[in-house]
Protein backbone atom coordinates (compact mmCIF):
# COMPACT_ATOMS: atom_id res chain seq x y z
CA UNK A 1 0.00 0.00 0.00
CA UNK A 2 2.70 2.35 -0.84
CA UNK A 3 0.32 5.09 -2.48
CA UNK A 4 -1.70 5.13 1.01
CA UNK A 5 -0.50 8.74 2.14
CA UNK A 6 -1.74 10.21 -1.99
CA UNK A 7 -5.23 8.81 -1.47
CA UNK A 8 -7.79 10.86 0.77
CA UNK A 9 -8.66 7.58 2.97
CA UNK A 10 -6.59 5.29 4.91
CA UNK A 11 -6.30 1.73 3.63
CA UNK A 12 -7.47 -1.58 5.18
CA UNK A 13 -7.69 -5.09 4.12
CA UNK A 14 -11.10 -7.42 4.06
CA UNK A 15 -10.34 -11.00 3.89
CA UNK A 16 -14.00 -12.55 3.85
CA UNK A 17 -15.83 -15.61 2.74
CA UNK A 18 -18.00 -18.99 4.15
CA UNK A 19 -16.93 -20.80 7.07
CA UNK A 20 -14.13 -23.31 7.64
CA UNK A 21 -12.81 -21.55 4.00
CA UNK A 22 -9.18 -20.72 5.54
CA UNK A 23 -9.49 -16.66 6.39
CA UNK A 24 -7.54 -16.85 9.79
CA UNK A 25 -4.62 -18.70 8.24
CA UNK A 26 -4.80 -16.27 5.40
CA UNK A 27 -5.04 -13.08 7.11
CA UNK A 28 -2.52 -14.15 9.49
CA UNK A 29 0.29 -15.04 6.55
CA UNK A 30 -0.64 -11.38 5.28
CA UNK A 31 -0.24 -9.85 8.44
CA UNK A 32 3.27 -11.33 9.14
CA UNK A 33 4.05 -10.50 5.24
CA UNK A 34 2.45 -6.89 5.53
CA UNK A 35 2.82 -5.85 9.05
CA UNK A 36 -1.28 -6.28 9.86
CA UNK A 37 -3.34 -6.30 12.66
CA UNK A 38 -5.68 -8.91 12.44
CA UNK A 39 -9.60 -7.56 14.13
CA UNK A 40 -11.44 -9.92 13.95
CA UNK A 41 -15.04 -9.29 12.11
CA UNK A 42 -17.01 -12.83 13.21
CA UNK A 43 -19.98 -12.60 15.60
CA UNK A 44 -19.27 -15.65 17.41
CA UNK A 45 -15.69 -15.38 18.09
CA UNK A 46 -15.67 -12.47 20.26
CA UNK A 47 -16.95 -14.21 22.97
CA UNK A 48 -14.04 -15.24 25.20
CA UNK A 49 -16.00 -18.72 26.43
CA UNK A 50 -15.93 -20.25 22.69
CA UNK A 51 -11.97 -20.32 21.26
CA UNK A 52 -12.37 -23.92 20.35
CA UNK A 53 -15.86 -24.41 19.38
CA UNK A 54 -15.69 -21.21 16.95
CA UNK A 55 -12.36 -21.96 15.76
CA UNK A 56 -10.74 -19.25 16.88
CA UNK A 57 -6.88 -17.94 16.49
CA UNK A 58 -4.67 -20.23 18.73
CA UNK A 59 -2.41 -18.43 21.18
CA UNK A 60 0.42 -19.38 19.27
CA UNK A 61 -1.23 -18.05 16.35
CA UNK A 62 -1.91 -14.81 18.23
CA UNK A 63 1.96 -15.02 19.16
CA UNK A 64 3.38 -14.51 15.63
CA UNK A 65 1.11 -11.11 14.56
CA UNK A 66 -1.16 -8.45 16.57
CA UNK A 67 -4.67 -9.66 16.94
CA UNK A 68 -7.57 -8.19 18.55
CA UNK A 69 -11.75 -8.11 18.81
CA UNK A 70 -11.40 -12.14 19.94
CA UNK A 71 -12.56 -13.00 23.18
CA UNK A 72 -13.12 -9.88 24.26
CA UNK A 73 -17.04 -10.12 25.12
CA UNK A 74 -18.73 -12.11 28.12
CA UNK A 75 -20.98 -14.54 26.80
CA UNK A 76 -23.90 -13.16 28.57
CA UNK A 77 -23.45 -9.84 26.68
CA UNK A 78 -24.74 -10.07 23.01
CA UNK A 79 -22.76 -8.60 20.58
CA UNK A 80 -24.32 -6.52 17.60
CA UNK A 81 -23.36 -5.19 14.33
CA UNK A 82 -23.47 -1.53 15.85
CA UNK A 83 -21.04 -2.51 18.91
CA UNK A 84 -19.17 -4.13 16.42
CA UNK A 85 -18.30 -1.31 14.28
CA UNK A 86 -17.45 1.15 16.98
CA UNK A 87 -15.00 -1.58 18.41
CA UNK A 88 -13.58 -2.34 14.63
CA UNK A 89 -13.23 1.65 13.97
CA UNK A 90 -11.25 1.79 17.05
CA UNK A 91 -9.08 -0.71 16.33
CA UNK A 92 -8.28 -0.08 12.63
CA UNK A 93 -7.60 3.47 14.10
CA UNK A 94 -5.31 1.69 16.42
CA UNK A 95 -3.55 -0.57 14.20
CA UNK A 96 -2.86 2.79 11.69
CA UNK A 97 -1.43 4.64 14.29
CA UNK A 98 0.83 2.20 15.21
CA UNK A 99 2.13 1.70 11.47
CA UNK A 100 0.24 -1.40 11.12
CA UNK A 101 -2.25 -2.49 8.45
CA UNK A 102 -5.70 -3.16 9.18
CA UNK A 103 -6.78 -6.73 8.40
CA UNK A 104 -10.49 -7.55 8.90
CA UNK A 105 -10.96 -10.94 9.10
CA UNK A 106 -14.11 -12.73 9.30
CA UNK A 107 -17.31 -14.01 7.92
CA UNK A 108 -20.03 -11.80 9.39
CA UNK A 109 -21.60 -9.95 6.63
CA UNK A 110 -23.46 -7.56 8.30
CA UNK A 111 -20.48 -6.85 10.17
CA UNK A 112 -18.90 -6.16 7.32
CA UNK A 113 -21.52 -4.49 5.33
CA UNK A 114 -22.26 -2.17 8.71
CA UNK A 115 -18.85 -0.64 8.65
CA UNK A 116 -18.08 -0.17 5.14
CA UNK A 117 -21.74 1.30 4.27
CA UNK A 118 -22.11 3.31 8.36
CA UNK A 119 -25.28 2.19 10.50
CA UNK A 120 -28.13 3.98 11.16
CA UNK A 121 -28.56 4.75 14.97
CA UNK A 122 -31.58 3.22 16.03
CA UNK A 123 -32.49 4.03 19.92
CA UNK A 124 -32.14 1.14 22.48
CA UNK A 125 -35.46 -0.19 22.04
CA UNK A 126 -35.20 -1.23 26.45
CA UNK A 127 -34.76 -4.33 28.15
CA UNK A 128 -38.97 -4.55 28.51
CA UNK A 129 -39.00 -4.72 25.02
CA UNK A 130 -35.82 -6.94 24.75
CA UNK A 131 -37.51 -9.23 27.18
CA UNK A 132 -41.23 -9.58 25.91
CA UNK A 133 -38.82 -10.72 22.07
CA UNK A 134 -37.45 -13.68 23.90
CA UNK A 135 -40.35 -14.72 25.47
CA UNK A 136 -42.39 -14.51 22.44
CA UNK A 137 -39.29 -15.90 20.66
CA UNK A 138 -39.42 -18.93 23.31
CA UNK A 139 -43.23 -19.25 23.44
CA UNK A 140 -44.36 -19.57 19.94
CA UNK A 141 -41.21 -20.23 18.02
CA UNK A 142 -39.28 -18.19 15.20
CA UNK A 143 -41.99 -19.07 12.46
CA UNK A 144 -45.05 -17.58 14.34
CA UNK A 145 -43.09 -14.72 15.32
CA UNK A 146 -42.18 -14.52 11.85
CA UNK A 147 -46.28 -13.67 11.22
CA UNK A 148 -46.58 -12.00 14.44
CA UNK A 149 -44.08 -9.37 13.22
CA UNK A 150 -45.80 -10.08 9.60
CA UNK A 151 -48.98 -8.32 10.91
CA UNK A 152 -47.17 -5.10 12.77
CA UNK A 153 -43.64 -4.50 10.37
CA UNK A 154 -44.33 -6.03 7.58
CA UNK A 155 -41.69 -4.09 5.71
CA UNK A 156 -39.79 -5.74 7.82
CA UNK A 157 -40.71 -9.06 8.02
CA UNK A 158 -40.33 -9.60 4.62
CA UNK A 159 -36.71 -8.86 4.68
CA UNK A 160 -36.43 -12.28 7.26
CA UNK A 161 -36.14 -15.94 6.75
CA UNK A 162 -38.83 -17.35 9.18
CA UNK A 163 -36.55 -19.66 10.54
CA UNK A 164 -34.23 -16.45 11.45
CA UNK A 165 -34.87 -15.93 15.57
CA UNK A 166 -31.93 -13.97 16.27
CA UNK A 167 -32.88 -11.04 14.04
CA UNK A 168 -36.42 -12.00 14.22
CA UNK A 169 -36.31 -11.05 18.14
CA UNK A 170 -34.18 -7.96 17.47
CA UNK A 171 -36.79 -7.08 14.63
CA UNK A 172 -39.68 -6.97 17.23
CA UNK A 173 -37.46 -5.51 19.98
CA UNK A 174 -36.74 -2.39 17.87
CA UNK A 175 -40.65 -2.31 17.13
CA UNK A 176 -41.63 -2.40 20.19
CA UNK A 177 -39.32 -0.47 21.56
CA UNK A 178 -39.01 2.35 19.46
CA UNK A 179 -42.81 2.31 17.53
CA UNK A 180 -40.93 2.04 14.75
CA UNK A 181 -39.79 -1.00 12.40
CA UNK A 182 -36.06 -1.62 11.61
CA UNK A 183 -37.20 -1.23 7.58
CA UNK A 184 -38.56 2.05 8.80
CA UNK A 185 -34.92 2.84 10.61
CA UNK A 186 -33.18 1.80 7.82
CA UNK A 187 -34.04 4.28 5.53
CA UNK A 188 -31.99 7.11 6.96
CA UNK A 189 -29.00 7.71 5.88
CA UNK A 190 -25.84 6.22 7.53
CA UNK A 191 -22.50 7.72 7.49
CA UNK A 192 -19.78 5.27 5.21
CA UNK A 193 -16.68 4.43 7.10
CA UNK A 194 -13.09 7.10 6.43
CA UNK A 195 -11.56 4.17 5.27
CA UNK A 196 -10.95 2.44 1.60
CA UNK A 197 -11.22 -1.24 1.47
CA UNK A 198 -9.81 -4.07 -0.56
CA UNK A 199 -11.78 -7.30 -0.44
CA UNK A 200 -10.22 -10.79 -0.40
CA UNK A 201 -13.18 -12.65 -0.88
CA UNK A 202 -12.29 -16.71 -0.28
CA UNK A 203 -14.58 -18.61 -2.52
CA UNK A 204 -13.40 -22.17 -2.46
CA UNK A 205 -15.00 -25.43 -4.60
CA UNK A 206 -18.21 -26.45 -2.90
CA UNK A 207 -16.48 -30.15 -2.19
CA UNK A 208 -13.55 -29.05 -0.96
CA UNK A 209 -15.64 -26.70 1.85
CA UNK A 210 -17.22 -29.17 3.09
CA UNK A 211 -14.20 -31.21 3.66
CA UNK A 212 -12.65 -28.81 5.28
CA UNK A 213 -15.98 -28.32 7.64
CA UNK A 214 -15.56 -32.06 8.61
CA UNK A 215 -12.33 -31.99 9.38
CA UNK A 216 -12.19 -28.71 11.69
CA UNK A 217 -14.92 -30.27 13.79
CA UNK A 218 -13.35 -33.30 14.10
CA UNK A 219 -10.40 -31.05 15.17
CA UNK A 220 -12.72 -29.16 17.43
CA UNK A 221 -13.44 -32.58 19.55
CA UNK A 222 -10.10 -33.34 19.53
CA UNK A 223 -9.26 -30.29 21.15
CA UNK A 224 -12.24 -30.15 23.51
CA UNK A 225 -14.77 -28.99 22.50
CA UNK A 226 -17.06 -30.97 24.60
CA UNK A 227 -15.77 -30.14 28.08
CA UNK A 228 -15.55 -25.95 26.00
CA UNK A 229 -19.54 -26.44 25.58
CA UNK A 230 -20.58 -28.18 28.81
CA UNK A 231 -21.13 -25.09 31.17
CA UNK A 232 -23.25 -23.60 28.74
CA UNK A 233 -25.96 -25.84 29.49
CA UNK A 234 -28.38 -23.95 31.28
CA UNK A 235 -28.14 -20.32 30.58
CA UNK A 236 -30.87 -18.52 28.25
CA UNK A 237 -30.94 -20.51 24.44
CA UNK A 238 -31.67 -16.98 23.22
CA UNK A 239 -28.44 -16.09 24.07
CA UNK A 240 -26.84 -15.51 20.44
CA UNK A 241 -22.93 -17.29 21.66
CA UNK A 242 -25.98 -20.69 22.09
CA UNK A 243 -26.12 -20.49 18.22
CA UNK A 244 -22.88 -20.99 17.19
CA UNK A 245 -22.14 -23.70 15.09
CA UNK A 246 -22.05 -27.06 16.69
CA UNK A 247 -22.52 -25.92 19.88
CA UNK A 248 -26.65 -27.07 20.07
CA UNK A 249 -25.84 -30.14 19.02
CA UNK A 250 -23.22 -30.92 21.47
CA UNK A 251 -25.59 -29.44 24.12
CA UNK A 252 -28.03 -32.11 22.76
CA UNK A 253 -25.62 -35.00 23.06
CA UNK A 254 -24.70 -33.81 26.81
CA UNK A 255 -28.42 -33.42 27.32
CA UNK A 256 -28.56 -37.25 26.06
CA UNK A 257 -30.59 -36.24 23.03
CA UNK A 258 -28.44 -37.87 20.39
CA UNK A 259 -25.34 -39.49 20.34
CA UNK A 260 -21.88 -37.96 19.66
CA UNK A 261 -21.90 -39.56 15.65
CA UNK A 262 -25.24 -38.01 15.58
CA UNK A 263 -24.36 -34.79 16.82
CA UNK A 264 -21.41 -34.42 14.62
CA UNK A 265 -23.17 -35.19 11.27
CA UNK A 266 -25.51 -32.74 12.29
CA UNK A 267 -23.69 -29.99 13.07
CA UNK A 268 -21.20 -30.64 9.98
CA UNK A 269 -24.84 -30.80 7.72
CA UNK A 270 -25.73 -27.31 9.21
CA UNK A 271 -22.54 -25.38 9.03
CA UNK A 272 -22.49 -26.44 5.39
CA UNK A 273 -25.86 -25.13 4.64
CA UNK A 274 -25.22 -22.04 6.49
CA UNK A 275 -21.57 -21.44 4.03
CA UNK A 276 -24.62 -21.50 1.33
CA UNK A 277 -26.52 -18.82 3.10
CA UNK A 278 -23.01 -16.73 3.58
CA UNK A 279 -22.52 -17.09 -0.27
CA UNK A 280 -25.54 -16.29 -1.40
CA UNK A 281 -25.00 -13.13 1.10
CA UNK A 282 -22.29 -11.78 -0.58
CA UNK A 283 -24.18 -12.23 -4.25
CA UNK A 284 -27.62 -10.12 -2.95
CA UNK A 285 -25.82 -7.65 -0.51
CA UNK A 286 -23.73 -6.70 -3.47
CA UNK A 287 -20.73 -5.76 -0.88
CA UNK A 288 -18.27 -6.42 -3.24
CA UNK A 289 -19.70 -3.94 -5.60
CA UNK A 290 -19.32 -0.84 -3.57
CA UNK A 291 -17.67 2.00 -4.85
CA UNK A 292 -14.83 2.25 -2.41
CA UNK A 293 -13.94 -1.55 -2.29
CA UNK A 294 -11.68 -3.12 -4.38
CA UNK A 295 -11.96 -6.82 -5.01
CA UNK A 296 -10.36 -10.37 -5.73
CA UNK A 297 -12.05 -13.50 -5.72
CA UNK A 298 -9.67 -16.16 -4.47
CA UNK A 299 -10.38 -20.09 -4.58
CA UNK A 300 -9.03 -21.29 -1.79
CA UNK A 301 -10.03 -24.12 0.89
CA UNK A 302 -6.95 -24.29 3.27
CA UNK A 303 -3.50 -22.52 3.77
CA UNK A 304 -1.92 -25.68 2.33
CA UNK A 305 -3.66 -24.48 -1.17
CA UNK A 306 -2.36 -21.22 -0.90
CA UNK A 307 0.10 -21.40 -4.08
CA UNK A 308 2.56 -19.07 -4.90
CA UNK A 309 0.50 -18.27 -8.11
CA UNK A 310 -2.09 -17.22 -5.89
CA UNK A 311 0.10 -15.56 -2.99
CA UNK A 312 1.58 -13.65 -5.79
CA UNK A 313 -1.95 -12.57 -7.13
CA UNK A 314 -3.44 -11.25 -4.05
CA UNK A 315 0.01 -9.82 -2.87
CA UNK A 316 0.26 -7.72 -6.85
CA UNK A 317 -3.84 -7.06 -5.87
CA UNK A 318 -2.94 -5.58 -2.19
CA UNK A 319 -0.53 -3.46 -3.34
CA UNK A 320 -2.22 -1.82 -6.84
CA UNK A 321 -2.75 1.47 -7.34
CA UNK A 322 -6.54 2.18 -6.05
Amino acid sequence: MTQQALRPHPEALIVAGPTASGKSSLALALAERLGGTVINADAMQTYRELRVITARPTPEDEARAPHTLYGVRAITEPTDAAWWREAALAAMEAAREAGSLPILCGGTGLYLASLVRGIVDIPAPGEAARAEARRLLAELGPAALHEALARVDPATAARLRPTDSQRLARAWEVWRGTGRGLAAWQTQSATPAPWSFRLILLDPPRAELRAAIVARFGAMLAQGALDEVRPLAGLDPALPALRAHGVPELLAHLAGRMTLAEARAQAEANTARYTKRQATWFRHQRLVDDARMHTIHARIASLAQFSSEESERIFAFIHAPG
